[in-house]
C-alpha cells in the first residue's frame, strides 16, 4: 500500500433554516455562533487527529481543503482565514491547493468574496438548487433565483472563476422543460462546475415524512438524459455521476481524492475522515461527535471529539468501487491494490463477472463503468459488498 493523497475536510454545521430533504449534519441558527470557541475546536480536534495519526501523515501535505455544512458562509472571511492559517501551521499545505468553501446564496453579503478570496479560498460552491422561485420556496431555500444570480456575478466580480453551481433536477412537480429551464440558467452564468443531482427522499428528513409528488422514474430518467446533452453541448464534460466541469479542466480536486480513494482528515461537529497507514496497511475511518453543542463541551473538557475504526479488510473492495465506481474514466486496475493492500487477483472473480454482464469495460487495465453499468450504478456497486472473495494482502 501507498500513501495516498491528503486532504482536509471541515465542517460549518449550523444554517439560517434546515431544508426538508436535507439529510446532512446541519442544525439550524439559533441566536449568535459561537465562532471563537468553534475555531479553537476545530483546531483542537485537527491537533488531536495528526497527534493520533502521525505515522499516516508524516511527509505528506495537503492537496485539497473544503469547508463544508451547513453553511460555511456564516462565517465571515476573516474567520476562514484564522481558520486556514491554523491549519497551515499545523500541516502542510501544497502550492496550488484547492480551498472550497460551499456558500447560500442568501448568506453572503455583496462585497464579501473579495475578502474570502484574499482569506485563500480559490473556488466556491454555491448551492442555488433552482431558478424557479415556486421550487426553491418548496425546497426550504432561503433565496429567490435573482439572489442566487446576483451572489454569482458578484463572486466572478471580485476575482472568483472557479465556481460551481448545485443544481438539483426531478424537483416536486417539475417537468423536463422545467429541468432544462434550469439548467440554462445556470449555464448563462458561465460557471466553472455544476454539480447536476436528483432530488432523493433521504431518510429522517421532512420529505421522507411527508414526500412532495415527485416525477416518476421514467420522467426523471429523461431529465438526467435530457440535461447530461445540454450539458455536454455547452462545453460541460461530465466525469462523475452528478459534476459536470467546463472543459474538463475544473475538476473538483477534492471530491476527485474521495472518489479515487485517498486519503483525508475530517475535523468539525459530524465530520468523517479517512486514513491509510502504509507501515501497518491499516485503513481507519474517523468519526466526529455530530451535535455541535457536545462537540463544544468536549473541546472545553479537552475529550476526543469522536471515534476511530479499523476498516476490515474484508470490506475494503466495496468502500474502494463505492467511490471509483461514480468516475465516468473509471481508475486504473492497478491502484486498488495501491489504495488497499489487496492483490487484484482477490477481485478478479467479480471484475470477470461483471465484464460479462456488460457492467464494466473489457479494458483489463482499467475498471471502467459502461454505460450500462452507470445506468444500473446501485446493482454494480451491490455486486462487491462482502464476502465477495477470499481476501490476501499484496506481496
Amino acid at each position: 500500500m501507498r500513501a495516498p493523497p491528503l486532504s482536509l475536510y471541515i465542517h460549518i454545521p449550523w444554517c439560517v433554516r434546515k431544508c426538508p430533504y436535507c439529510d446532512f449534519n446541519s442544525h439550524a441558527q439559533r441566536g449568535a455562533l459561537p465562532v471563537d470557541e468553534y475555531v479553537a475546536a476545530l483546531l483542537a480536534d485537527l491537533d488531536r487527529d495528526l497527534a493520533a495519526i502521525d505515522a499516516s501523515v508524516a511527509g505528506r501535505a495537503l492537496a485539497s481543503i473544503f469547508f463544508g455544512g451547513g453553511t460555511p458562509s456564516l462565517f465571515a472571511p476573516d474567520v476562514i482565514a484564522r481558520i486556514l492559517d491554523g491549519v497551515a501551521a499545523r500541516i502542510g499545505v501544497e502550492d496550488g491547493a484547492e480551498i472550497t468553501l460551499e456558500t447560500n446564496p442568501g448568506t453572503v453579503e455583496h462585497g464579501r468574496f473579495d475578502g474570502y478570496l484574499a482569506a485563500g479560498v480559490d473556488r466556491l460552491s454555491f448551492g442555488v438548487q433552482s431558478f424557479d422561485d415556486a421550487a426553491l420556496a418548496q425546497l426550504g431555500r432561503i433565496h429567490s433565483a435573482a439572489e442566487a444570480e446576483r451572489a454569482v456575478k458578484s463572486a466572478q466580480d471580485a476575482g472568483y472563476d472557479n465556481l460551481n453551481l448545485d443544481l438539483m433536477y426531478a424537483l416536486p412537480r417539475q417537468a423536463l422543460a422545467g429541468a432544462l429551464a434550469d439548467l440554462e440558467r445556470a449555464l448563462a452564468l458561465q460557471p466553472a462546475h455544476i454539480s447536476h443531482y436528483q432530488l432523493t427522499l433521504e431518510p429522517n428528513t421532512v420529505f421522507a415524512a411527508k414526500p412532495p409528488p415527485l416525477p416518476d422514474e421514467d420522467s426523471a430518467w429523461d431529465m438526467q438524459e435530457a440535461c447530461q446533452a445540454r450539458l455536454a453541448e455547452g462545453g460541460f464534460m461530465q466525469y462523475e455521476v452528478s459534476a459536470y466541469a467546463q472543459g474538463g479542466a475544473r475538476r473538483s480536486a477534492h471530491n476527485l481524492n474521495y472518489w479515487r480513494f485517498g486519503d483525508y482528515v475530517g475535523i468539525g461537529a459530524g465530520a468523517h475522515g479517512k486514513l491509510s497507514d502504509p507501515a501497518s496497511g491499516e485503513i481507519v475511518r474517523t468519526t466526529k461527535l455530530k451535535v455541535p453543542q457536545g462537540y463544544l463541551a468536549r473541546a472545553a473538557r479537552g475529550e476526543d471529539f469522536g471515534s476511530r475504526q479499523r476498516v476490515d479488510p474484508a470490506e475494503l473492495p466495496f468502500e474502494f468501487m463505492l467511490n471509483a465506481l461514480r468516475l465516468v474514466e473509471g481508475v486504473p486496475t492497478a491502484l486498488f491494490t495501491a489504495r488497499t493492500g489487496i492483490a487484484e487477483e482477490a477481485i478478479a472473480p467479480v471484475l470477470v463477472d461483471q465484464r460479462a454482464r456488460g457492467w464494466l469495460e473489457a479494458d483489463p487495465a482499467r475498471i471502467r463503468p459502461t454505460p450500462l453499468g452507470r445506468r444500473f450504478l446501485n446493482d454494480l456497486m451491490a455486486a462487491w459488498l462482502p464476502p465477495k472473495a477470499s481476501l490476501r494482502a499484496a506481496s
